[in-house]
């Protein structure tokens, strides 16, 4: 079924406000939207799809930009195995850049404990 709703069904259905929808819409996240000849535009049951795994994709961790990039694979084709490839490039790409933050943490929190030990040293040789 193609059913035709308005920016506040839509809304509802997918659980977003309908701000939501027109930033998304602005992106080119909901693909081609039709507008009647009343100036309302008139969503379909593709654009709520659209939109549930825009919030599936938000909730693991992708930026509207890497959805972007995605967001086409996923309806290329009906098993959306293109976006889930993707998926996994940009995930494994987060994992390398957490891995990476957590090595300088790391090795701040030794640079730290090092000028820790260094300034008690010093208190307490200070120390009458």
């Amino acid at each position: 079924m193609n059913q035709k709703m308005l920016i506040g069904e839509l809304a509802e259905r997918a659980s977003v406000t309908a701000r939501t929808i027109r930033h998304y819409q602005q992106l080119g996240l909901l693909g081609k939207i039709e507008q009647e000849s009343n100036g309302f535009h008139y969503y379909t049951d593709h654009a709520l799809e659209r939109l549930l795994k825009i919030n599936v994709l938000k909730r693991i961790g992708l930026s509207l930009e890497e959805i972007q990039s995605v967001i086409g694979l996923y309806f290329e084709e009906p098993t959306m195995i293109k976006g889930k490839h993707k998926v996994m490039e940009i995930l494994a790409g987060h994992l390398k850049e957490t891995d990476q933050k957590l090595e300088a943490l790391s090795q701040f929190r030794v640079e730290i404990a090092a000028n820790m030990e260094r300034l008690q040293r010093i208190i307490d040789d200070m120390a009458p």
